[in-house]
């Protein structure tokens, strides 16, 4: 290691071809559980997000089969098929006991459904910049705190929403991915002060493992609930996961600090190792932002890229999958909801294995953090490509087979919680809250259009429509995966260490509350090291 002298800050750099000693860390240290907590806050974050994914094919009746027989009497649904073939006749069986078995209070039609999946993205996309704005002015704590309180409410209201106008559920869910859209940005800002550097993957991986066991839960479990919960089974869900915000709520605001020196239970060894591995004192804030060399930063350019490129894959399978498991594969409520989740448990492992191996080889090897970034963002990326396109052409009699193909897809997308997704603590520490808010804005465009695409490409329902929409997602990851290994960069950036100010934490002794106190950081010319 060598330390480098930046505007009287001792700036903690790794170097690319030296092998570093890996420390061992307990579990249980403050930043863990901070992690922990996170990590069933994106579980929560993503469950109010997708439920309305298979809640919404409890909600709406399907197409009304003719249940009347050739002699006009009342008997048994027709199973028999004219198409000739066996193959398609035992898919004709499968649809006709699907729908035979569906009923929903609503009659939507598909470009409606698409506009209510889509509104949340809406809603999201408003929050990304001043979420993480905000979370490095003010602090994380309370903007997520404050989301996720907003997030709970309008989960709960959603079935009172739905039921009283169309367009009063239009603006619930807009309101849900509003305040949802501060979650991404407010927590990569606090690991910028939290995560020292050879546990950064960890770290962020773990905590944002949360986001793909969030969607396993929700896919899991409405399914069950639409076929069994009270308020017509599909209220139940909303009901569930809306209370379990608000307890996560309650949970987040007693555990979190929004930097070491003002968490209530830390150790002063713990503060002390942190700040020494990060190479700055985490009490740290901006007081602008160097928003034109932010622009002009080909690293920051191939995290937005991938970033986009990740986004239409990711909220195209996490917004249609069961719709894709339901008019392809012709599984039924109760299975649908189980199989849509089998692949983004394949994702939570790869996802934390990726974030502990990446930590692992960037210490124990000399490929260096930038080399490990690129591995990893590749490798996931044109491995779901193929993956994705290989599901494309497997037909609904061999539905089993479409299902391993897309565990394998969603399963390697984890991948790049050890690239891209992390690479913004790597390149701008003190700006990473908003960096991230800046790339999921623009990441956040496809998905607003996924949906309302996928929706459009499929009118009637077929493999060949459904397959043209999974290799325009592989499309997209093929152009990504060459864009980041040729631009991205594992370096912490140059204008990273733009005007700070240095935050003095003094105890209010009659509340006993911390309140920060800006003071201006000293730049006294240190001699080398």
């Amino acid at each position: 290691m060598s330390d480098e002298v930046t505007d009287g800050q001792i700036i903690y750099q790794e170097q690319e071809d030296e092998v570093v000693k890996v420390e061992k860390v307990s579990p249980f240290a403050t930043r863990w559980i901070l992690a922990y907590v996170s990590f069933f806050g994106f579980v929560f974050v993503y469950a109010t997000r997708v439920n309305i994914s298979v809640a919404i094919i409890c909600m709406v009746r399907s197409a009304t089969l003719n249940f009347t027989s050739d002699d006009n009497s009342t008997g048994l649904l027709n199973m028999t098929s004219t198409s000739g073939s066996v193959e398609d006749d035992a898919c004709d069986i499968l649809e006709k006991a699907v729908l035979a078995k569906e009923s929903g209070e609503f009659d939507w039609d598909k470009p409606t459904r698409s506009r209510i999946l889509a509104m949340y993205f809406y809603g999201y996309i408003f929050t990304q910049i001043p979420g993480g704005w905000l979370a490095g002015r003010y602090g994380a704590r309370r903007v997520w705190g404050l989301g996720m309180f907003v997030n709970g409410l309008g989960t709960i209201l959603t079935p009172v929403s739905a039921r009283l106008n169309l367009y009063v559920l239009y603006a619930v869910r807009f309101i849900i991915g509003f305040a949802a859209g501060v979650s991404f940005p407010a927590m990569h800002s606090l690991w910028g002060r939290w995560a020292p550097p050879f546990e950064r993957s960890k770290l962020v991986s773990v905590s944002y493992a949360g986001s793909h066991v969030g969607t396993i839960t929700a896919f899991a479990l409405s399914g069950y609930f639409c076929a069994n919960g009270f308020d017509n089974g599909w209220g139940f869900l909303f009901y569930v996961f809306g209370a379990g915000n608000l307890v996560w709520f309650g949970l987040w605001m007693l555990l979190s600090a929004d930097n070491p020196r003002k968490h209530k239970f830390i150790s002063e060894k713990e503060i002390a190792y942190i700040e020494k591995k990060i190479g700055y004192k985490t009490n740290v804030k901006t007081r602008s932002t160097p928003w034109l060399a932010m622009a002009k930063s080909g690293p920051l350019w191939a995290i937005i890229l991938a970033h986009m490129c990740n986004n239409w894959t990711n909220y195209t399978l996490i917004t249609v999958l069961p719709t894709f498991m339901k008019e392809v594969l012709k599984f039924d409520i109760r299975q649908n909801g189980l199989i849509s989740s089998l692949p983004f448990i394949c994702h939570s492992v790869a996802a934390v294995m990726s974030g502990q191996v990446a930590d692992l080889v960037r210490a124990k090897t000399q490929l260096g953090t930038t080399k490990v970034r690129k591995i990893c963002q590749n490798t996931a990326f044109l491995s779901v490509a193929i993956f994705l396109v290989a599901t494309g052409f497997v037909k609904c009699e061999n539905r089993m087979v479409a299902v391993v193909l897309l565990c394998a897809a969603v399963g390697c997308l984890g991948i790049s919680k050890a690239g891209y997704m992390v690479n913004h603590v790597d390149i701008a520490p003190n700006y990473s809250g908003l960096l991230f808010g800046f790339t999921n804005t623009m990441a956040t465009i496809p998905g607003m259009i996924a949906p309302l695409v996928a929706g459009a490409l499929t009118p009637n329902k077929t493999a060949e429509e459904w397959r043209l929409v999974l290799c325009i997602c592989s499309g997209f990851l093929v152009a990504g995966a060459v864009i980041f290994a040729f631009l991205a960069s594992g370096d912490a950036q140059p204008w990273n260490n733009h005007d700070k100010v240095e935050l003095t934490i003094t105890t209010d002794k009659k509340s006993h509350r911390y309140v920060a106190v800006d003071s201006v950081e000293e730049t006294v010319e240190e001699p080398p090291m």
